[in-house]
Formats: C-alpha cells, sequence, structure tokens
C-alpha cells in the first residue's frame, strides 16, 4: 500500500500547504503509470495555478519529470553544446538561422524543438516544407550530426521527460497552461534532459507572445534560468519584443524561404538583429571568441545549413510549394502604420492553413501571410499590407477575415518597441 492518495495530495495544495519531495514524487511517477487518475491530476494543476509552487516544490517537480525519462549524453562530442529556446511567436524562424550560425563560430547545437500550435508556428512544420527533410532523428543520429556537422533541428525523442508529455497534453485541454512553474517546469525537464550545457531562453513579450506583460515575462525568465542554473546548466534569458510579426514571413514554406535569404545575405533587419544578439549571447555562454556576423557574412552559417537539411533528409536546393490561391490586402486610406498586431497575424496564418487547433491537424506547407509594411511606415491608399498565401479559397476567405483588424493607420507615428527588453541572468 503507498503511504500517499492522490486526493490528499489535492486537498494539501488545494489549502497551500507546501508538497513534500515524497508527495510530489510519488503523484508524478503514479500519474504517469497511470495509478492516477486524469481528473485527479487535472484538479492538482489547477491547485498549482491557483497556489502556486515555491521554490523547493518547483525544483523538486522538475527532478522527477526529467527522471521520468532518459537524458541524452552530449559529453562525447568534441564542442561544446548551446541551445536555444523561444516561448513562441509570429514569424519566429530565428532557429533556422540561429542553429547553423552557432555552429559555424565552433559550437554545437542540439536544437530539440517541436511544432505549432494554434497561432504560433512550429520549427519543426517549418522544415518540414522541405522535401525529404525528416524531424525524427535516433539518439545516435542525433549524436553523430552534432559532431559531423554542428547543428541539429529536431523532434524531441519518446524518451525525454514522458511526464512532461502527459502532462503537457492534459494542461492543454484543462484551463491549465498558463501557471508559471508548469510552464517552467515544461520547458526546462525537456532541455536539461537533452544534455545541452548551455542554453539561452528567448522570452517573447507582446500582442502575440504567450506572456502578455514584461512583468509576467520577467518572472518566467527568472524561474527558468534558476532551474537551468541548479540543474548545472549555464542558462541566460533575453527577454524581446513580440507586439508586430518577426520579419515579413508567417507561415512554413514561408519562413524556410525568408531564413535562406538571410543566411544567404538578405533578408528584413528585424530578423538580422535578433539572430545576431542572441547568436552572441550563446557563443558567450560556452566562451568562443567568434562574432557572428562575420560567419554569417562570410557564408559559413549557410554551408552548416545547407549540411544539416541534407543530413535529415532534406533538398537544401529544394523550391518552396507554392500556394494555389494569393491575394493582397490594401490599404484603406493614407497614414502612418501605428500597429500591427502579431496574434491577428498568426490567426490569419493559422487560419489560411498553416497552422493547427489541435496537434494531430495536418498543415499546409504553401500557407500564410507576408507582411509587407513595418509599424512606422507611411502609405498611401491602395498600396499592399499583407499578402495572403492560401490552397483553396476557403482557407483564404479565413484568412482575410482574421486579418481585418490587425493593423491600425494613423496620421501620427507611435514610438517604436525596441526588439531586446531585458536580460536576465544568475545574480
Amino acid at each position: 500500500m503507498s503511504a500517499f492518495a492522490a486526493v490528499d495530495i489535492i486537498r494539501a495544495k488545494r489549502d497551500n500547504e507546501v508538497l513534500s519531495n515524497d508527495a510530489i514524487t510519488w503523484v508524478l511517477d503514479a500519474y504517469v503509470a497511470g495509478q492516477v487518475a486524469e481528473e485527479q491530476m487535472s484538479a492538482l494543476l489547477m491547485a498549482i495555478v491557483f497556489r502556486g509552487l515555491n521554490e523547493a516544490e518547483l525544483a523538486n517537480w522538475t527532478d522527477v519529470m526529467i527522471a521520468s525519462g532518459e537524458r541524452l549524453d552530449l559529453s562525447s562530442l568534441s564542442r561544446p553544446t548551446v541551445d536555444k529556446h523561444s516561448t513562441g511567436g509570429v514569424g519566429d524562424k530565428i532557429s533556422l538561422i540561429l542553429a547553423p550560425l552557432v555552429a559555424a563560430c565552433g559550437a554545437a547545437v542540439p536544437q530539440l524543438s517541436g511544432r505549432g500550435l494554434g497561432h504560433t508556428g512550429g520549427t519543426l512544420d517549418k522544415l518540414e516544407a522541405i522535401p525529404g527533410w525528416r524531424a525524427v532523428l535516433t539518439n545516435r543520429e542525433v549524436l553523430d550530426q552534432l559532431e559531423s556537422v554542428g547543428a541539429v533541428i529536431c523532434a524531441a525523442g519518446d524518451g525525454l521527460a514522458p511526464a512532461d508529455r502527459k502532462l503537457y497534453s492534459l494542461r492543454d485541454v484543462t484551463g491549465t497552461v498558463e501557471s508559471i512553474p508548469l510552464i517552467s517546469a515544461s520547458i526546462m525537464s525537456k532541455k536539461i534532459a537533452e544534455g545541452t550545457g548551455a542554453l539561452l531562453l528567448d522570452v517573447k513579450v507582446g500582442r502575440g507572445a504567450f506572456m502578455k506583460t514584461r512583468e509576467r515575462a520577467s518572472e518566467l525568465a527568472r524561474t527558468m534560468v534558476a532551474l537551468g542554473e541548479g540543474h548545472g546548466v549555464k542558462t541566460v534569458a533575453q527577454l524581446t519584443a513580440m507586439d508586430a510579426p518577426l520579419g515579413r514571413a508567417a507561415g512554413n514554406g514561408l519562413e524556410v524561404t525568408e531564413s535562406v535569404e538571410v543566411l544567404t545575405g538578405g533578408g528584413p533587419q528585424d530578423i538580422i538583429d535578433l539572430t545576431l544578439a542572441l547568436a552572441r549571447e550563446m557563443v558567450a555562454l560556452v566562451g568562443i571568441d567568434v562574432d557572428p556576423a562575420e560567419k554569417l557574412a562570410d557564408g559559413s552559417a549557410y554551408r552548416v545549413y545547407r549540411d544539416m537539411i541534407a543530413a535529415q533528409g532534406g533538398d537544401p536546393d529544394a523550391v518552396m510549394p507554392v500556394a494555389a490561391q494569393r491575394e493582397e490586402l490594401v490599404a484603406t486610406r493614407d497614414g502612418i502604420v501605428t500597429s500591427i498586431d502579431a496574434f491577428e497575424v498568426g490567426v490569419a496564418a493559422w487560419r489560411l492553413g498553416a497552422g493547427r487547433a489541435r496537434k494531430e491537424d495536418a498543415v499546409s506547407t504553401a500557407a500564410g501571410v507576408l507582411t509587407l509594411v513595418r509599424e512606422g511606415d507611411i502609405v498611401e491608399q491602395g498600396q499592399p499590407l499583407f499578402e495572403l498565401h492560401a490552397d483553396d479559397e476557403a482557407h483564404l476567405a479565413l484568412g482575410r477575415e482574421a486579418l481585418r483588424d490587425a493593423f491600425v493607420i494613423s496620421d501620427q507615428a507611435a514610438s517604436p518597441t525596441p526588439l531586446l527588453i531585458e536580460r536576465v541572468a544568475k545574480s
């Protein structure tokens, strides 16, 4: 007989009591083993949403999630390891450029990524627009590619933090996603289990981000940095703006095309600026004295990108699929673009077919939105603001409707939001 009962642990957290290490270990292990019912874990998660977890509880909760599966051992690699995690945004294709760029500087980048849900895009969905590219690799393949190429972007294996995978699905359908302790444990259990020696967290803030305010984003960043450092992973967080979409493209194949533009010397300036800022943090974390701007300018990063795509079965020369339906949305008046809402643009890309409402939904590789203007631009009536891409007229109509309130044109300019908001590191 167990010394614990799920209902007692639920009551304890409901009443704001501190859960013992043994209680946390038991309830999570029993849940993974199917001995704690879904409705019981749902009740416990909701209690945590309202009551929180203190520092010790959160550290133990994360420990148990890590211990629920395997841990990758990257110690055999000849390069120092550093990864980046973004909390998700619109047009956020930074990983596609950043991983090969940092590898070109001399690090190994084990980028275990995910898929999009709702208005935020997923890195794996973007790369799967490349013919032949595969997201699922064995641990041996990951290690071999990190040694030979320096970068890998792939799906997390089923063996990494399986408790998180089960809890994540439950949180998604029970209204318990918003808890900072639960978010932190979810992200950091996977990142610590992947075995990286250093980690940069890109915490998005604003309309198109999960964290809408700087205060909440800072709290999340501090919590995750503490967890990483507590587990021996050098961890830094950078809060970055997500009021407007990043770059021009939001949509899977469209974002691959834009990423290649940056890697070959072009692309939007905000993408270049953010990529270089994050790359400099990553190489500093592992003590590499190389300026990433040089590796971007001389083509080294693009060569690593091509090798990375080819190593996972993709064709780096493939032309991205083209949508059957395209349409421009134009300005209805003269003026200054004072706002482009990243959330609304993300929803439009989703409605056009680039995103999914449920994890099992299929996505279109060609669908999405090109944002043709930036905040602060002066526009004339009839000037194109957005270009919509869809596979059929039905999806085109949904995207058109979603973009109806995505922008504001005024007579006076608004103050621009800086891209880099706050850096959070161990104090």
